[in-house]
């Protein structure tokens, strides 16, 4: 596949980046919404829930979906942001840390920009480095 940078094919890195955060220790709106529901079906009828409650309940569902989607948008232009930075290490002397912890210096020829399956990628020395392993970046002489 072409690189997005330079057009030139190279192996690819794949380390799926994300848009969605899952969280399995908190509740989600769906959890509040089967409580909310299952409180209005096993309630006493001689003893309904005081309206104060169901409104500040409803309050809570619409700040948790807010909040959900609060952590999707950021988790969106994380992704975005990761790729704009990419796109100025053309050129430029990077050193990163290799699988074996060896840290390795080179020329940053070209860059495969991120996308919500994939990281930002920067060949350097015709090895295809995570721009999240760059320890350094330093302009070229």
């Amino acid at each position: 596949m072409p690189d997005a940078v330079s057009g030139a094919a190279g192996a690819a890195y794949t380390n799926p980046a994300s848009s969605t955060v899952d969280r399995p220790d908190q509740m989600g709106k769906d959890v509040f919404m089967k409580l909310l529901v299952a409180q209005m079906r096993y309630q006493d009828p001689g003893n309904p829930v005081d309206s104060s409650q169901m409104m500040s309940q409803t309050a809570t569902f619409s700040q948790v979906e807010k909040l959900e989607q609060l952590v999707t948008q950021n988790a969106s232009m994380l992704v975005l942001q990761e790729s704009a930075t990419a796109g100025s290490l053309v050129g430029r002397t990077a050193t990163y840390t290799d699988k074996n912890g060896a840290s390795q210096t080179g020329l940053v020829t070209s860059v495969k920009l991120a996308s919500k399956s994939s990281e930002a990628v920067a060949v350097i020395g015709g090895v295809p480095v995570p721009v999240g392993r760059l320890t350094e970046i330093a302009t070229t002489k």
